[in-house]
């Protein structure tokens, strides 16, 4: 029988300079945040919102590649498109860029060396939430009265 409690413990291993044994901790992961917290969960979407850029892209070269192609290819782009599953995700798309084009500029404060202590961090992720809200309806609405 081992006498480790946890298997985890084996990574826990580690010498002093001197020669010694000691318990080193380990890093932290998921486990240890709390998923429900704002500056938690702002941290997450920002990563989510960067990893939709991606699937944004591959639309936007879809769009373009089509437009090259010739007037058939890029009708069935325009249809998707302008579909309500299309719609539905230029909609999520025009708010991802809005969050992370926002949630950039608080870390640019941060890098700055402001806006550490906590009140300030909760304000501006708040900031960012309903920045994020505003400007998506505001795009959306100009969007719609110019297409009329």
């Amino acid at each position: 029988m081992s006498i480790m409690k946890d298997n985890r413990e084996a990574t826990m291993a580690g010498r002093r300079s001197d020669g010694s044994a000691v318990k080193r901790p380990l890093s932290p992961h998921l486990q240890v945040y709390d998923m429900f917290q704002l500056t938690s969960a702002l941290s997450i979407a920002g990563r989510i919102t960067g990893v939709a850029w991606s699937f944004g892209v591959v639309l936007l070269v879809w769009w373009l590649v089509a437009a090259a192609a010739g007037p058939e290819a890029f009708a069935r782009v325009q249809w998707f498109m302008s579909s309500w599953l299309g719609l539905l995700g230029l909609f999520g798309l025009t708010a991802a860029a809005w969050y992370h084009t926002l949630n950039g500029v608080r870390h640019l404060g941060w890098d700055a060396g402001y806006g550490y202590d906590i009140p300030t961090t909760y304000r501006s992720g708040k900031l960012v939430l309903v920045g994020t809200v505003v400007l998506t309806v505001l795009t959306w609405l100009i969007a719609i009265i110019s297409w009329a």
